[in-house]
C-alpha cells in the first residue's frame, strides 16, 4: 500500500487531486487509518487512476468517468 503522498508521486498528480477524487467517491483509497487520517492506496488503483486520467483526456467530464466506472465496476446481470 502506498501513502497517498508516495501514490500521487507514482501516478504523476497531486493530492488535492486524490483528495477530491476520494470527496466524490471517484477514487476512494482501500484504507484511512482512522487514528491519523492517511489515506493508503493500492497497486491495483495506479491502474485505476490512469484508466481516470485517460478519460479526462479523451474529454469525459468526472461525472461521466464515475459513471463509467459504476458500470465497469458492477456485477453483469443475470
Amino acid at each position: 500500500m502506498y501513502q497517498i503522498g508516495e501514490f500521487s508521486y507514482l501516478c504523476e498528480t497531486t493530492i488535492k487531486t486524490l483528495r477530491y477524487y476520494d470527496k466524490i467517491n471517484l477514487l476512494k483509497p482501500v484504507k484511512i487509518n482512522p487514528l491519523t487520517g492517511y489515506r493508503y492506496y493500492s497497486e491495483k488503483q495506479i491502474n485505476t487512476l490512469k484508466k481516470i486520467k485517460d478519460l479526462q483526456l479523451s474529454g469525459f467530464s468526472l461525472d461521466e468517468i464515475k459513471d463509467f466506472c459504476l458500470l465497469y465496476t458492477s456485477p453483469s446481470p443475470r
